[in-house]
């Protein structure tokens, strides 16, 4: 696995900083994160669940990903069933210093387009999680995010 990082690792430096954007889905460990791999993204996005233990785990990737010097580690709420669990992500990083940047809902849409093999998208465009989805990457791609360049 070291060489697999290392390679990723080079990639990702050597990607032209230009307006493009990269999506790097790395594993839910903190491997990529204790190698290094990801240090030169400029935006980690960080899921939890309305969960004490993900919420604990988010906080230490967080940390993580900043003392990798990321300019910007934010949380991803994912799969928020009403606005307690909404409330309790929030204190959480409100009471952590951490930046909660999205709230995906909890879509029992998601089961079944993966059971029919189909892309979210493509199953059911309008669905809430989508949505959420949608306005994630449009602050993606729209919101100045600081580089290292």
């Amino acid at each position: 696995m070291c060489s697999s990082h290392a390679t990723v690792r080079g990639l990702l430096h050597e990607l032209p900083a230009d307006d493009s954007v990269v999506i790097v889905d790395a594993e839910a460990s903190p491997e990529h994160l204790s190698r290094a791999t990801i240090e030169a993204v400029d935006l980690q996005l960080v899921v939890a669940e309305p969960y004490f233990k993900s919420l604990e785990t988010a906080r230490r990737y967080s940390k993580l990903g900043r003392d990798l010097g990321i300019p910007k580690v934010v949380i991803v709420a994912n799969k928020v069933r009403n606005e307690e669990d909404q409330a309790a992500i929030e204190g959480f990083c409100e009471s952590h210093d951490m930046q909660l940047f999205a709230v995906i809902p909890f879509d029992s849409m998601l089961a079944g387009a993966e059971r029919a093999g189909v892309a979210p998208l493509d199953y059911d465009p309008q669905a809430a999680s989508m949505a959420a989805i949608v306005a994630m990457y449009d602050r993606i791609v729209h919101e100045p995010i600081a580089s290292r360049a």
